[in-house]
């Protein structure tokens, strides 16, 4: 179909051949232009739902996957519930004392730390005797466990003449050579305690063995810091004839509860349980 009839119609006159021609041309390059832009369109639609297709085929294949991993999870869970449960059965029926997983992990807590405390004291106590081994091979003094507590043990009959609180020459001796090693311990503090054998003293400077323990816990004390030893870290106390070790019913039971002990001051922040009893007391 021509433009030549529309334009007469249209127009309702008549159109030059040229311009016509003109307009012919123009007519068959718009065609020529709406077929490749058609053309364009089409493989733009056609790679459009291609890739709409390819994107639909991965969401369908990660739905898949998530579906499956869900399902994973799911069994997964299940198990870790059964396990669970089977965990829980297992330690009621070890300890009756234990009602929950926190429990138990708190009580293994608490023996660690005790564990851990006593492993300190044993390496603290080895390490005691090493310091003073060569005091203990010269049989200066012996090193115990009293009570719970380390001690340094030497016998007064080695430090002052019976019924005396002035130490010897060879007992001041061996208390330098004490305080060098109570010194060289760092952050530990000592406690001097008297102690006789129950033989009664009645004289004007001691009237009874309070007052001699006492007296030589006290030169001891003195002793030990004109050797050096801190006066911050060591103080004296009396117990007479109130603590023996052994028997007082021979002179060798005797000659054994006569002494001088040197403790260490337990440090109670490294007890088991300071934290609550520190908590406890600040409240008062």
């Amino acid at each position: 179909m021509t433009l030549l009839p529309v334009l007469l119609l249209s127009t309702g006159c008549l159109v030059g051949k040229g311009k016509y021609d003109a307009l012919l041309a123009d007519h068959t390059a718009l065609q020529s232009d709406h077929a490749a832009l058609q053309a364009e369109y089409d493989d733009y639609r056609d790679a459009t739902y291609a890739e709409l297709e390819d994107r639909d085929r991965k969401i369908s294949s990660l739905e898949e996957a998530l579906n499956t991993a869900r399902a994973e999870s799911a069994r997964l869970q299940s198990e870790i519930e059964a396990l669970s449960t089977e965990k829980a059965q297992l330690l009621a029926d070890r300890s009756a004392l234990k009602s929950s997983v926190q429990e138990m992990e708190e009580a293994l807590l608490e023996l660690s730390r005790r564990k851990a405390a006593a492993d300190a004291r044993v390496a603290e106590y080895n390490d005691l005797m090493a310091r003073f081994q060569a005091l203990i091979d010269a049989g200066k003094l012996q090193v115990k466990i009293v009570d719970g507590r380390m001690v340094v043990e030497l016998a007064t009959d080695v430090l002052f003449a019976a019924g005396s609180a002035n130490v010897s020459k060879d007992g001041k001796a061996a208390l330098q050579e004490v305080a060098g090693v109570l010194a060289s311990i760092p952050g530990r503090r000592w406690q001097i305690a008297g102690h006789t054998d129950n033989d009664p003293i009645a004289t004007a400077q001691y009237p009874s063995n309070w007052e001699l323990a006492s007296a030589r816990a006290v030169v001891v004390t003195k002793t030990l810091i004109e050797a050096g030893l801190p006066a911050d870290r060591v103080s004296a106390a009396s117990y007479g004839e109130y603590r023996p070790i052994v028997a007082n019913d021979s002179p060798d039971g005797k000659a054994s509860n006569r002494r001088i002990e040197i403790v260490m001051v337990p440090d109670l922040s490294t007890l088991p349980g300071f934290e609550q009893l520190q908590a406890t007391s600040q409240k008062r």
